[in-house]
């Protein structure tokens, strides 16, 4: 059967055949047979599948694509959506992953034998994972809407067949995901399995947003009878999490789809622990028709917060002495319109801590989102305390994320010890416990930060003991490295120079621009970590452009700004996909020296007669940039001094920071008491 419905663009073609998008649209022109378009626009037509595949076959240029780019291709262009591909995709995997035989017989024929066999093989599979009637969120679908995605289930079974029915799940659920990154809002892995782990060992785990199912995927265990509750109001986010934990786990499956707080379908539910990340800032989460709902048992929450809102019903579904981790913005802790919620989650013990995570944690990333730790109490204790800890010491630089081991560590040692006995003695700067009565004022504040002693004195003083003692040896590294003043003698003579583009022109390097986005997700190269002379701070998004990687001796230019500024990418950087506004020059190692290429390329002179400028910017055209000709050895020893200046300079940068640090330690220190004045 051919696969008429599946469409591909440009850049899907590119992929397929491992080229360029250029060839393809050298393919177009030179090829009268190449196939038309069938869909799309004027300037991003679509083609068929199929038709595609025909061609670069017959033409010998489809032998080397990767099977999972062929599956990705049928995924991405399925005439009914990337979505129903994936649900119809993972229901022959759990197919295939549960009763290998069913799939094997019914494969064995042609397509339309497969398409109409299959659905009463999915029906035997699903009810038994997923539940039967309609709890069971994922519908069996029937055989005409299963023959366009005939040629999709084959690839994934032929791509299943190496890393397993599970791995080639969550990579294509996770590709879908990195193509989409607006439309879904994704907790990382790292934090849900510290929420799972505060949550602890569950037989039933509820999920009341379960989205794609991490959090639960996460509280999953190998013990025996475990099952998972989760219910989303996106319908097809339901069948995917449903899919995803099917495969991923052994345990019972009960996702539902539909609105938790309007509609909520686990009325009966009394699980032994709950985990959610509810979507944050809602007005209309249901305050006008849900006023007298039994499950604000602390209090009717006001219609700016509906967080509050999602706590409590986590609680009401648990059973008495059950665990609840939320995943909360900072702002709940301390809005006057909740402080009366607050106040009583605190009286009747259900408020067990409040935990700040570092800034990069979760989405929204530039805030410190913090974790509730609630338990449905069994009885008020008689002296109730509170934990307050604080993580946000463990921040990463740039956009790498937190330190996640040393989050994990100080948030489960200090949880567990309090968990243990109530209390908690005070661990400086990261966590202690409060009398509940302390904070029952007129705000009921539980931001920790508001709460906890400043670092002790002794392992402030070490910690800039540390980094005066770093500052001097790279002082000293500087004075080392400094170059020495230039000699009087007689100027270098004239020289004939070149420019970049006659050098282009010449095959003596090539040059390329950057994107943000490719087909895979590796760090990205910014202008902002080549003008600050950092690592690849970013992560290059998933679209059809096709990314420019790095490599050793490549050298890369910022086109914006006005700086004179080259960098060459040494083994650390290479491998990293170059950002936009930044232009790269790869020479050719038997014409020209990279760091005499780039140590030309700084010159201000040079800079200033190739840029132009505009009413706000200035913008460097790269072609224009001039060096001298050289023979190679003459460009070895200009190299190896420019060489010796950039390690010189990223001295410099280093003691700047050293100095910076050193001198807020110091300010803190002598304002909070930790450092003497003498």
């Amino acid at each position: 059967m051919q696969d008429n419905g599946t469409e591909v663009t440009a850049a899907g073609i590119a992929r397929l055949a491992g080229v360029g998008r250029a060839a393809v649209s050298n393919w177009r022109r030179r090829h009268a047979d190449f196939p038309k378009p069938v869909g799309g626009t004027e300037t991003s037509p679509s083609f068929s599948l199929a038709d595609v595949e025909s061609w670069l076959r017959a033409q010998g240029k489809l032998a080397e694509v990767p099977p999972r780019e062929r599956v990705w291709q049928h995924l991405a262009g399925h005439p009914e959506g990337p979505v129903t591909a994936l649900v119809h995709a993972g229901c022959v995997l759990l197919l295939i992953h549960d009763r290998p035989t069913l799939w094997l017989e019914a494969s064995a024929g042609s397509d339309e034998r497969l398409a109409a066999m299959l659905p009463a093989a999915l029906d035997q599979v699903l009810d038994a994972r997923l539940g039967t009637g309609p709890e069971r969120t994922v519908a069996t679908p029937i055989g005409p809407r299963l023959l366009p995605s005939v040629p999709l289930l084959r690839g994934t079974a032929e791509l299943a067949a190496g890393p397993g029915a599970r791995k080639t799940y969550e990579f294509l659920l996770g590709r879908h995901l990195d193509a989409n990154p607006r439309h879904y809002t994704l907790t990382p892995d790292p934090l849900a399995e510290l929420m799972a782990e505060l949550a602890g060992p569950a037989r039933t785990v509820f999920d009341p947003a379960c989205g794609t199912g991490t959090l639960l995927r996460a509280a999953a265990t190998t013990r025996p009878g475990q099952e998972l509750y989760g219910q989303d109001n996106d319908p097809a986010l339901a069948a995917l999490a449903a899919l995803r934990l099917a495969l991923s786990t052994d345990a019972a499956v009960r996702v539902a789809d539909g609105d938790s707080l309007r509609a909520d379908v686990r009325t009966g539910l009394r699980a032994d622990a709950a985990l959610c990340h509810p979507p944050f800032n809602e007005r209309n989460w249901g305050h006008d028709e849900l006023a007298y709902d039994p499950r604000w048992e602390y209090g009717f929450p006001a219609r700016t917060e509906s967080e509050l809102a999602w706590v409590q019903h986590a609680l009401a579904r648990v059973r008495d002495g059950g665990t609840v981790v939320v995943l909360m913005p900072p702002a709940a802790a301390s809005r006057r319109s909740g402080r009366r919620i607050r106040a009583d989650l605190l009286r009747r013990g259900a408020l067990r801590a409040v935990i700040a995570l570092p800034v990069g944690a979760a989405p929204p990333y530039n805030i410190p989102l913090h974790l509730w730790m609630l338990r449905r109490p069994e009885k008020a204790p008689a002296q109730p305390e509170v934990l307050l800890a604080d993580a946000g010491q463990f921040a990463g630089e740039g956009r790498g994320g937190p330190d996640w081991r040393s989050v994990r560590d100080a948030v489960l040692d200090a949880w567990r010890d309090f968990d243990r006995t109530g209390r908690l003695d005070e661990r400086p700067g990261l966590a202690r416990s409060l009398p509940v009565i302390e904070l029952l004022d007129d705000d009921v504040d539980l931001a920790p930060a508001r709460h906890l002693p400043p670092p002790t004195a002794t392992g402030d003083t070490a910690r800039l003991t540390d980094v005066r003692e770093r500052l001097d040896e790279t002082l000293r590294l500087t004075a080392d490295l400094a170059p020495a003043a230039p000699g009087t003698g007689r100027a270098a003579p004239r020289r004939p120079l070149t420019t970049v583009g006659e050098l282009a022109r010449g095959g003596a390097l090539v040059l390329r621009t950057g994107t943000n986005g490719g087909h895979a997700r590796v760090p990205l190269l910014t202008d902002h970590d080549v003008l600050a002379g950092t690592g690849p701070s970013a992560t290059l998004q998933e679209s059809d452009e096709e990314p420019v990687l790095t490599e050793p001796g490549d050298v890369v230019v910022p086109v914006l700004g006005g700086g004179s500024v080259a960098r060459v990418i040494d083994d650390a950087t290479a491998g990293a996909a170059l950002g936009r506004n930044l232009v790269l020059l790869r020479p050719d190692p038997a014409a020209l020296d990279p760091w005499f290429l780039a140590g030309f390329l700084r010159g201000t002179a040079n800079h200033r007669q190739a840029s132009s400028y505009a009413s706000t910017a200035t913008r460097l055209d790269v072609r224009r940039l001039q060096l001298p000709r050289l023979p190679l050895d003459a460009q070895r020893g200009y190299g190896d001094r420019f060489r010796a200046l950039d390690e010189f300079e990223r001295a410099l940068r280093l003691a700047g920071r050293l100095g910076e640090q050193l001198v807020r330690g110091m300010y803190d220190g002598l304002t909070d008491g930790t450092v003497a004045p003498d």
